[in-house]
């Protein structure tokens, strides 16, 4: 299995990081995505320690859009957080990133610029992105299409909307990641969503130490819980846990496996196709 979405480097496993390490190995999570903010060297410090870790572990860096503001009229600098970000992680991805207009920790106006930078920037290195979106979809959607031009791929990560939503998502060329709130029991909107995601653009994560799975709910989230929303995909889709975990293995690679991959990286992810 293959954890597509984790804040693993986060001060919340900072006691803890062998141990929840180790749960996960034993539940059979080969490889995760940990994301990271460009421009937080506390947490670039733990990133390290995430590696050594967890060698098969990848890292995605970008500035969420609840920090945009710190870079309000400094777009070309932030690019360049960004961009350093990437060369010193190894990262694969540049996320998450995108719009939030449900907390609007900063005006919307620079959340767009900020956002649409990096999506430049995705395009001008070559890779994929990850998408956080809150109340923001129509917008988000036209910041992709007019910054990407059709050229950037990536995920949209924590999905929360409906069949509709990812449907377009899929349309445009994106991925779609479900995460624990796909298990909650009011959540029957996202799971018809489920439903219309192809197979070849599947992907689950925790996005630990959030949105616990149930019955785990209200507990610190952790890779090892990635299981349970496995679990459920499978039942929505009609299908075995072993069949999504190949379909989410498969998609992790072809998605995140470039050129800037680790040999360990993709050994993991290889690792998932062969024992899912």
């Amino acid at each position: 299995m293959i954890d597509s979405h984790c804040h693993l480097a986060g001060a919340e496993f900072e006691a803890d990081l062998a141990q929840v390490v180790a749960r996960a190995r034993a539940e059979g999570v080969t490889s995760a995505l940990c994301i990271l903010a460009a421009g937080d060297e506390a947490e670039a410090v733990r990133a390290a320690r995430v590696r050594d870790a967890w060698p098969d572990v990848r890292f995605s860096v970008g500035i969420h859009p609840h920090q945009a503001g710190e870079w309000s009229a400094r777009t070309a600098e932030a690019v360049e957080a960004v961009r350093g970000a990437i060369d010193a992680h190894t990262a694969l991805a540049i996320g998450e990133i995108g719009l939030d207009y449900h907390y609007d920790f900063c005006p919307r106006g620079v959340q767009r610029e900020v956002f649409t930078a990096q999506v430049q920037l995705a395009r001008e290195l070559g890779l994929p992105v990850v998408i956080h979106t809150r109340e923001a979809t129509e917008d988000t959607f036209q910041v992709l299409r007019d910054a990407g031009r059709g050229e950037v791929r990536g995920v949209f990560h924590c999905f929360t909307g409906d069949a509709a939503m990812a449907r377009e998502a899929v349309e445009l060329g994106f991925h779609v990641s479900f995460a624990g709130i796909v298990t909650f029991p009011r959540a029957t909107s996202l799971r018809d969503a489920v439903g219309v995601v192809p197979a070849d653009r599947l992907l689950a994560e925790t996005d630990a130490p959030y949105l616990a799975p149930v019955p785990l709910r209200g507990t610190r989230n952790e890779p090892a819980f990635v299981v349970r929303v496995y679990e459920k995909l499978a039942e929505v889709r009609g299908e075995t846990p072993a069949e999504v975990q190949t379909h989410v293995a498969a998609n992790f690679l072809a998605l995140f496996g470039g050129a800037r991959a680790t040999a360990g990286a993709d050994r993991a992810a290889s690792d998932g196709l062969r024992t899912a």
